[in-house]
């Protein structure tokens, strides 16, 4: 029962906030490093932000540097998406990914629509 379950999306305005968390369970958490990726509609999936496994190191992408911030609780089995900021242009349906090594298992995705 290897599992990543994305929650906490949904309708904000521009210039709001939202956060997204990811439960894990059924493997390892600690040893793997998490992602988040999201997918606009007609578009491709892209790559948001990246943590390592021990939380100390983390990566953006250009587009929500500044406004975005990943993060992890390993004791919880749970990463994180703290978005604030939000544009129009950030609507897509939010992904959570863990990696340890060949091992790769992805959430089912999680809808943020961003609309006044």
């Amino acid at each position: 029962q290897v599992q990543l379950v994305e929650s906490g999306g949904g309708l904000v305005q521009p210039g709001g906030s939202l956060r997204l968390s990811c439960a894990a369970s059924g493997f390892t958490f600690s040893n793997y490093a998490m992602s988040w990726y999201r997918q606009a509609p007609g578009k491709e999936r892209n790559l948001v932000a990246t943590i390592t496994s021990r939380g100390g190191g983390t990566n953006y992408a250009d587009s929500v540097k500044g406004r975005f911030t990943i993060s992890r609780d390993n004791a919880k089995n749970t990463v994180y998406l703290q978005m604030s900021s939000l544009k129009p242009e950030d609507t897509a349906v939010y992904y959570c990914q863990a990696v340890y090594r060949y091992i790769e298992v992805w959430g089912q995705g999680t809808l943020v629509t961003v609309s006044s």
